[in-house]
């Protein structure tokens, strides 16, 4: 681990102006992720910001919704009874994420900002565009098993890690920022990226900027139809092959609201609003969940050995979309599949 400078500001605009001031300086919070990096060589900053001082800790009601404070830890969210009870998709997918200690460690605006799933970002001896901008992409034509099957591009095929941020895409969750020119809120849909011609950058956020915050619509899917379903090579802590997330509104056995996200698939959290307003109005059936499978699928792009997703994720879909109708979510106690 390389050396480094370390500092503690007090402030908002104190920490804002230490990031601006070395463009090597990171953030630190739980460091979960951060310190991983910094262990295997891949992030080397230069000065380490540690944010925990910082007045960012609360949950807080806001216009019908809850604004969670980015330093709100994974287990405090998940646990919280506004949570459980006005969004359950988003407290299930925290449970479905992590073992008990990093939930504990872990923080909510980490969270947005963990950087890729891909052996060869993590492994300094091999070419990586997330690394490196035009080195190459190792994993194209390399062991390819867990990566990407939507939203490739011929510099990267990695896969985004987080199991929260799923559910906040289904949820249309939006994400404060501040900065150098100061606040401003960014729609969950735009926050990250796909790789495109620039993979090295997971984010829309500017420079300099920091989360202060994420914002929860009124409209939660509190109830029962609802689940996050997530397939993983091994029941206890994992990352997922493919996830999940959705929530449904029915009048009856007829789909009035669909939302629906998927993680382990892309670069992103992949959300589909076509797939979503194919539900709406239709019959809550398996024919109809295939439908909306098919369609999120059609334009899938499987490497050497990941084909199995595709196949993978159109189950996923019909399964999750059948829990959430049922009312029957996912257990995250007793993760085997209902």
């Amino acid at each position: 681990m390389n050396r480094f400078d370390y500092v503690r500001p007090s402030t908002v605009a104190e920490a804002v102006q230490a990031l601006g001031s070395d463009p090597a300086a990171r953030f630190i919070a739980g460091g979960t992720n951060l310190i991983d990096l910094m262990k295997y060589d891949v992030e080397r900053p230069g000065k380490l910001i540690d944010i925990t001082r910082l007045p960012l800790d609360k949950i807080e009601e806001r216009e019908g919704g809850l604004r969670i404070g980015a330093l709100v830890t994974n287990a405090t969210l998940a646990y919280d009874a506004r949570i459980r009870e006005r969004y359950p998709l988003l407290a299930d997918a925290i449970l479905a994420g992590a073992s008990a200690q990093l939930r504990n460690a872990a923080s909510t605006g980490g969270n947005l900002l963990q950087r890729t799933r891909c052996y060869y970002f993590y492994d300094t001896a091999t070419p990586c565009n997330k690394r490196e901008p035009g080195s190459g992409c190792s994993a194209i034509g390399g062991v390819d098993r867990i990566h990407a099957i939507l939203g490739t591009s011929d510099k990267c095929i990695a896969t985004h890690p987080s199991d929260m941020c799923v559910a906040l895409a289904a949820l249309e969750a939006v994400v404060q920022v501040s900065g150098p020119q100061g606040d401003r809120s960014i729609p969950f849909a735009e926050f990250h990226r796909l790789p495109g011609d620039e993979p090295s950058k997971d984010t829309n956020l500017a420079p300099g900027e920091i989360v202060l915050a994420i914002d929860l619509p009124a409209k939660g899917f509190g109830g029962t139809h609802h689940t996050y379903l997530k397939l993983r090579d091994r029941l206890s802590y994992a990352f997922a092959l493919v996830s999940v997330a959705a929530a449904l509104e029915l009048d009856g056995q007829t789909i009035r609201t669909a939302r629906l996200a998927l993680g382990g698939v892309a670069h992103k959290p992949w959300r589909n609003t076509d797939a979503e307003a194919l539900l709406q109005g239709k019959p809550a059936t398996r024919e109809t969940f295939k439908a909306a499978a098919d369609l999120i699928l059609r334009e899938a792009k499987p490497q050497a050995t990941n084909g199995f997703k595709i196949e993978l994720a159109r189950r996923a879909i019909v399964r999750g979309l059948e829990q959430a109708a049922a009312g029957t979510p996912q257990s995250q106690s007793d993760k085997r599949i209902q």
